[in-house]
């Protein structure tokens, strides 16, 4: 006889609105206060650092136009990894799930909640061990008693949101609206006074810079480096689009209004995005966000709030990224755990997973295993390494993806489509040859950090095996 934890079902619970509020939560977090000033500093010009953020979204949108297609075939939790078990077979969607597992979703995490305790520390100072303890190395690589103090609330922040999304997907889906929508409100709040009050000008816009990398770099293969440096740092601010199809099971009538959320969504992303970096660079001259880049702990938006708002205004804004990073890491903890849960039920994951809490209604054990993990990552001190290859590492399954559309369209020609690319089949095409050119030139120009991802990557296979032949023996 099952037990209630193996008949138990997941809530639907996000209809168009919600599901649009959770992929806005879902992306918006560091990107948008900090990545101005290094894409100021590579590409030197701020009419081409607006460019850079509208490509950004462009080809962002070419993803989502085609993923829509997939997720509306396959409206299941699991999101990537379900998709690409349905176009490639088993092993290509268990790599996927373990390289969210291992990197992609749990170094996100790790490193939002970092952030999110670095603006605490920037507001009050939060304590460390100090003396050799900060320098105290674990293997010769890391050092987890530095900066303790910023760790452990960080790894507070995760236990906490846990428990949030733990006790059901209506709790942790009504943190991520209230305060996706408090976010969205503040943006909008900055750009008004920022723009009406905040001293800037257009001159501002079409100055050049006269200092940063950029300054004085000439010819077309330059320039097309530089802008491809920039979206290189806005893609960060864009992580996190296709994570609506992790909860593809608790979505209200997934094949209306899985489409429109990825595209309302992304829609509305890229005009925030649009609308906040025009009034950072309104407001403070290209110079002066460069010299922001070249700071340590330097963040362009607490800068331009300064110059009009002074300290009162800094504080505020400091509390903004604090909510921010608290709401972008409760959304993430909220989808990626559906990954697990769903491998786990195909077998490919630590059964434990697979169960759902028979009070609560949520993949429980699955939220705590990728808790766990995120938290080692945070005292391991390698999440800067991660988050510089994440973004290779997902363009690969990125690819798949978007691939995986014409794989569809042959695997299941008479399957009922709702929604058909638009575009059908330049769109994809184009994300294609935009995803081959990301990877290619992070294999050249940072061929470490793609050398890491595809480690972690490969490390999955002892694990895949293993869990292949455990489900064996049970079925047995």
């Amino acid at each position: 006889m099952k037990n209630k934890s193996q008949t138990a079902h997941l809530v639907k619970y996000f209809g168009l609105s919600t599901g649009i509020l959770l992929l806005v939560s879902s992306i918006i977090g560091t990107g948008v206060y900090k990545k101005v000033a290094p894409m100021a500093d590579s590409i030197g010009s701020p009419e081409l650092v607006l460019l850079a953020w509208l490509l950004a979204g462009i080809v962002t949108l070419l993803g989502v136009l085609t993923v829509a297609e997939v997720a509306v075939l396959i409206p299941v939790s699991g999101g990537s990894f379900s998709y690409l078990e349905v176009m490639y077979g088993e092993k290509t969607g268990y790599f996927f799930g373990w390289t969210s597992f291992a990197c992609i979703q749990s170094a996100s995490v790790a490193s939002i909640a970092y952030v999110f305790a670095q603006s605490l520390h920037s507001i009050s100072a939060l304590p460390s061990l100090g003396g050799e303890w900060e320098t105290l190395t674990v293997l010769g690589i890391f050092t987890p008693f530095a900066n303790l103090g910023v760790k452990m609330v960080a790894v507070a922040l995760i236990v906490l949101l846990t428990a949030i999304n733990y006790r059901g997907v209506k709790q942790g889906g009504r943190v991520s609206i209230i305060i996706t929508v408090l976010v969205v409100v503040s943006l909008l709040f900055i750009v008004l006074t920022g723009l009406s009050m905040g001293g800037g000008s257009m001159e501002n816009i079409a100055q050049t810079a006269t200092t940063g990398s950029a300054a004085g770099t000439e010819g077309n293969q330059s320039f097309l480096k530089m802008i491809f440096l920039a979206m290189l740092a806005a893609f960060w601010a864009f992580e996190g689009w296709i994570n609506v199809g992790f909860v593809g099971d608790e979505i209200q009538n997934p094949q209306r209004n899985i489409p429109r959320i990825l595209i309302f969504g992304t829609l509305i992303i890229t005009g925030i995005y649009l609308l906040v970096n025009f009034t950072y660079l309104y407001v403070l001259p290209i110079d002066n966000i460069i010299a922001v880049a070249k700071q340590d702990n330097g963040i362009a938006a607490v800068e331009v709030i300064r110059k009009f708002a002074g300290p009162g205004g800094v504080l505020a804004i400091s509390l903004l990224i604090v909510i921010t990073t608290f709401g972008c890491t409760n959304a993430t903890i909220l989808t990626a755990a559906r990954v697990y849960y769903a491998m786990a039920k195909k077998g490919l994951f630590f059964k434990k997973a697979a169960e759902v809490h028979p009070k609560y209604h949520t993949p429980a054990n699955a939220l705590v295993m990728f808790a766990i993990w995120s938290c080692v990552l945070v005292f391991s001190g390698t999440f800067d390494q991660l988050t510089e290859m994440l973004v290779f590492v997902q363009f690969i399954f990125y690819g798949l993806v978007i691939a995986g559309v014409f794989v569809l369209r042959k695997k299941m020609p008479d399957a009922p489509r709702s929604y058909k690319v638009l575009g059908y089949p330049v769109v994809p095409i184009l994300f294609l040859l935009f995803c081959a050119g990301l990877l290619v030139n992070t294999v050249m120009e940072r061929p470490r950090e793609a050398g890491i991802g595809l480690f972690l990557m490969a490390i999955g296979t002892p694990f895949y095996f293993l869990f292949k032949k455990k489900n064996v023996v049970d079925e047995g």
